[in-house]
């Protein structure tokens, strides 16, 4: 007869021992993981935070409270209402802060810097453990001010400070795969429609376009950047103006997904195929615009999700007494549809 294989605890039932063993660390790691005691590299936090997910494990968060001096809550703050960018952010922090039981409280200051302090002044109250700060553009921002010494990393839009810890989008490598991608498909009269040129997004990504381009010995087709705004309808106007220009244009590289969708809306109502004559390409893979487009959108994900757990683990780390100062850059990734 042969012997029975351990049964796993029940869902609910399992002990800090049992999550110990499946993150393979010993019980005071697994413990320290879990009450931001001690200091552990956050791949190690992470699959202790995987085996309390696992074994549905419920730490006793009251006797923690008591014993360590924490609240087990962290405070998101945004300048995004729409939410189309600190979403997806509070999505992966929660990814990585929920597992262990730390809650999130979102925070939207609209831009405000009055409604800013007012929400810091609630979560010092609250007594939070970290605070992560976000917003809807990359351009970089003040560091928060007269606050007490609770740690804070700042996502997608980093700190001025270079001693405080930021985790943002690679635009680099992301205009890198967009360009490597529209070279490798034969394209080589590309020309660049983006957002307003104040915003770093729309400055950077055209900057790394133009120089990936000058590497392989080309140039933009209108021998310029078409700077404008993050819509659709600048997209078609756009769109209108480069083939005036250029009419031998070959292929679009667009600064978000709402001016690629314009681009080839103003493509197909001038009979030009997509991608048989001209290839379009966006950034941001935002559903909305890059599936409801004809035909769907080939396009760069900044990972926004990835951001927003970097981001949660590098607070932990911050918690637990083991900041890690500078800017992080998290890479993004090429998806490829119809229109190239």
């Amino acid at each position: 007869m042969t012997e029975a294989a351990p049964r796993s605890p029940a869902a609910g039932r399992a002990k800090l021992t049992d999550v110990a063993a499946l993150a393979g660390v010993s019980v005071g790691t697994a413990s320290k993981a879990l009450n931001g005691g001690g200091r552990m590299r956050p791949e190690t936090r992470q699959r202790v935070l995987d085996a309390v997910e696992a074994l549905g494990f419920r730490p006793n968060q009251h006797a923690q409270s008591l014993h360590t001096g924490r609240s087990w809550t962290v405070g998101l703050m945004t300048t995004d209402g729409i939410g189309r960018f600190s979403t997806p952010v509070l999505l992966g922090a929660e990814d990585a802060l929920g597992a262990g039981k730390i809650s999130v409280l979102l925070c939207d200051t609209r831009g405000d810097a009055i409604r800013e302090q007012h929400h810091l002044r609630n979560l010092m109250e609250r007594r939070v453990d970290g605070i992560i700060v976000t917003g809807r553009r990359t351009d970089p921002r003040g560091p928060l001010s007269g606050i007490e010494a609770v740690p804070i990393v700042y996502a997608l839009s980093p700190s001025t400070d270079p001693a405080d810890t930021s985790v943002v989008s690679d635009d680099r490598g992301g205009a890198r795969l967009a360009m490597e991608h529209l070279l490798a498909t034969g394209r080589t009269r590309i020309a660049h429609v983006t957002g307003p040129e104040h915003h770093a997004a729309a400055r950077d990504r055209a900057r790394h376009a133009v120089g990936h381009l000058e590497d392989a010995s080309l140039g933009l087709a209108t021998g310029r950047v078409h700077y404008g705004e993050w819509s659709e309808a600048w997209g078609r106007r756009a769109a209108d103006a480069v083939l005036r220009t250029a009419p031998d244009t070959d292929a679009f590289f667009c600064g978000n997904d709402q001016i690629a969708r314009g681009v080839a809306d103003a493509l197909r109502e001038r009979g030009v195929g997509v991608p048989g004559d001209i290839a379009v390409v966006g950034y941001d893979n935002w559903d909305t615009m890059a599936l409801a487009c004809r035909p769907p959108l080939t396009t760069i994900d900044m990972d926004l999700t990835e951001i927003g757990r970097i981001a949660a683990l590098r607070l932990l780390q911050a918690i637990d007494s083991d900041p890690a100062p500078g800017v992080h850059t998290v890479p993004c990734r090429l998806i490829v549809r119809e229109s190239s």
